[in-house]
């Protein structure tokens, strides 16, 4: 009874650091200032895995050096040091995260800071903050104290993913204040679209019995497009395709706030419409100025070959059966994000894969397509397009649309974002009798 109790009441200290970390990601979205960011993330951090300080640390490539201008409950305004000493210049130059349960005993500690300040060092957690687009080493954030015991794998995690989305909040501020400095519109868009391309998946992942390609074409240098595939706690992969209003860096600063907002809400639900339910509310407050955003999500289950999808006014959503050679569409569940809501998000029909057959979700920007002679690109002509090549690789298929793209728009420059993601599940994966 008593080892239930703690598990219990383990499961909800980490339900509730989750839940602190979804609210430090939404507040980075709507934070530009470097203090701020600084302060969000340590208190964040510090109060969602249960220490008495935290520290975020600035990597001064000149230097060679850390230092921080924030830290919670520090009566002195700035820490610098050199990486060649201290358990945040071992992080710094190993880009590798320092666990250390007993500090005295271990070669790295620098016991100068408690000399210092009087402040005793029980324990430490530290990682390092890369940049996800340069792979450029960022700072250092580090916990001290965990109020009951040393720290353990789960707030190894959360310290990960704290420091991921600091590096993500630090690139947007970088970005920000290197535009300003320079009155270089061109400059900020060109760095904008290097970190929003960094949003997308770097690779895709392989699924047993499924191959999986993509295309993202910003119609400016950043878009309003965003695909994703995100692991969900019950074991399915989560498929993600969206598009806000309009393109261009609004929408662009919109949909990396989506994104970080997905990763953190997959992370504790499985089912599509609660996600999408959850996403709605949140979002909604940075839906402004009649801006809306369609969003679908579709679960798959690559055991059953069963797809759950909840579609917030996005297409187009199709199933290609080739035993049939027939379209079936995922029809919208709910409004686009941005609308009345009270309504809630609901899933659709389960639907089945069967060996051949393609998944195609897009973004209306690739139907809506128009040549010189005003015609659209449409529904139909993609269709087609998939029937002709279906046969093909997955890969093999997105390019022959493309090509067909390029060659319906002649010289004519598309007049929005396009996003494409194909799936096939493999001819001759059996369904699993479990």
């Amino acid at each position: 009874m008593v080892s239930e109790l703690q598990d219990l009441a383990a499961s909800r200290q980490q339900q509730d650091a989750l839940l602190r970390l979804l609210d430090v990601t939404c507040e980075l979205a709507r934070h530009h200032s470097l203090d701020q960011i600084l302060r969000t993330v340590t208190t964040g951090a510090c109060n969602a895995l249960g220490c008495e300080r935290a520290s975020l640390y600035l990597y001064d490539a000149e230097r060679q050096e850390v230092y921080t201008r924030i830290a919670t409950e520090l009566e002195i305004e700035e820490i610098r040091s050199s990486i060649d000493h201290g358990v945040t210049g071992w992080v710094a130059r190993n880009r590798e995260l320092a666990n250390i349960a007993d500090p005295v005993s271990d070669p790295r500690w620098n016991p100068e800071f408690d000399k210092r300040t009087g402040f005793r060092t029980r324990n430490i957690l530290s990682a390092p903050i890369v940049s996800s687009h340069e792979d450029r080493l960022i700072g250092v954030l580090q916990l001290l104290n965990k109020h009951d015991g040393p720290f353990g794998s789960f707030d190894e995690q959360m310290i990960r993913a704290f420091a991921a989305h600091a590096a993500t909040a630090l690139d947007r501020a970088t970005l920000a204040a290197e535009a300003q400095r320079s009155h270089e519109l061109q400059l900020a868009v060109n760095m904008g679209r290097r970190i929003q391309h960094s949003f997308l998946p770097r690779h895709l992942p392989k699924i047993p019995g499924y191959d999986l390609a993509a295309w993202w074409r910003p119609a400016e240098s950043v878009s309003g497009d965003y695909y994703d595939v995100v692991p969900l706690p019950d074991g399915r992969l989560g498929l993600v395709v969206a598009d806000v209003s309009g393109h261009g860096v609004g929408p662009s600063l919109l949909m990396a706030s989506v994104r970080a907002m997905i990763h953190v809400l997959a992370r504790m639900n499985s089912d599509p419409s609660q996600i999408v339910s959850q996403l709605a509310e949140m979002i909604a407050p940075d839906l402004d100025e009649g801006r809306f955003l369609t969003f679908l999500l579709v679960a798959l289950d690559p055991v059953t070959h069963e797809l759950t999808f909840c579609n917030a006014g996005h297409g187009p959503a199709l199933i290609y059966h080739r035993a049939t050679e027939s379209f079936q569409v995922l029809n919208s569940t709910s409004l686009p994000l941005g609308f009345l809501t009270e309504f809630g998000a609901r899933n659709g029909p389960t639907l089945e894969m069967g060996p051949g057959d393609l998944l195609v979700l897009a973004t209306d920007g690739l139907i809506e397509l128009q040549n010189a002679d005003h015609e659209l690109f449409g529904r139909k002509r993609l269709e087609a397009v998939i029937r002709e090549y279906c046969t093909l690789a997955v890969q093999d298929i997105v390019m022959a649309i493309q090509d067909d793209v390029a060659e319906f728009l002649g010289d004519c420059d598309p007049l929005d974002d396009v996003t494409l993601m194909v799936l096939e599940r493999k001819a001759g994966t059996a369904k699993s009798k479990n």
